[in-house]
């Protein structure tokens, strides 16, 4: 009888414990070939990416609606940011000439030029003292409240995180400051031209109807009376000891002089030319 060698005979009981303990290994990839493996942080990566982008498409939106509403389309938007930006919004590491305050200042004195040049084409025969009137009325902070309004901007300012209360008292009382401050922005993006512009296209009704008289009533009745060449001052000089003496002028001081001069003469006092 023949008998063939076939070998060592391998234990199951060994073979399973070394398959057991055999360490896992995994193929590093090729180099030039793209690894299967998910890389860690790309997710947020793009998270954050598709966050930035949707901000700066926001940004850009509500931009393009106050542009619409003023009616300038800025080459610089960041000077419309600048203009609309309270303080309180600022990063630690921003200057205050980062908010609307410099642009305000700018704007203040854009405003008394344009609107000094639309009261003197428009009133050609006003004089001064009336020109300065109306012209005080027009670039009062009240009056650029109104048109900061009028423009929807109340909703624009940039604030910082301040209570509800507190942001709306803010908005309040800056709101003439940020319309001088869009002014200035629109004046530094486009020029004196375009800043006119808008001063004319939201002034000139404004300017044509004064919301308050130009006189007050002493001044109109004065004017009245010297035009009719009536006296409208009575004044009495009344001094302890002595009957009162009146006097009648045209102004208050002339009719103080009149007064004066009737009591000296009739007291006989010396050292008066009576002028």
């Amino acid at each position: 009888m023949e008998l063939a060698y076939l070998g060592p005979l391998e234990s199951p009981v060994q073979n399973r414990a070394m398959s057991d303990d055999t360490p896992d290994i995994r193929t590093a990839p090729t180099p030039g070939e793209p690894s299967h493996e998910p890389k860690r942080g790309r997710g947020r990566k793009a998270a954050r990416k598709k966050r930035s982008k949707a901000a700066k498409s926001k940004g850009k939106t509500a931009t393009a609606a106050i542009e619409a509403r003023i009616g300038h389309s800025f080459s610089d938007p960041a000077l419309l940011t600048t203009a609309i930006t309270h303080v309180s919004a600022l990063k630690p590491s921003h200057k205050r000439g980062d908010s609307y305050q410099r642009m305000e200042f700018l704007g203040d004195h854009v405003l008394g030029l344009v609107v000094s040049d639309m009261l003197y084409r428009a009133f050609p025969e006003a004089d001064e003292g009336e020109l300065s009137k109306r012209l005080a009325d027009l670039v009062r902070k009240e009056s650029c409240a109104e048109v900061a309004r009028a423009l929807g901007l109340s909703d624009d300012i940039k604030l910082g995180a301040v209570g509800a209360g507190v942001g709306a008292r803010l908005r309040k009382s800056v709101l003439g400051d940020i319309c001088e401050a869009v002014i200035g922005a629109v004046f530094l993006d486009g020029g004196y031209a375009d800043a006119a512009a808008f001063i004319e296209r939201n002034w000139t009704e404004r300017m044509r109807k004064p919301r308050q008289p130009l006189r007050d009533p002493k001044t109109v009745l004065q004017e009245w009376a010297q035009g009719k060449g009536l006296p409208q001052f009575r004044v009495a000089v009344d001094l302890p000891g002595l009957a009162p003496a009146e006097g009648v002028g045209g102004s208050k001081r002339a009719a103080e002089k009149v007064a004066a001069s009737v009591m000296i003469e009739r007291e006989g006092v010396a050292g008066s030319n009576n002028e």
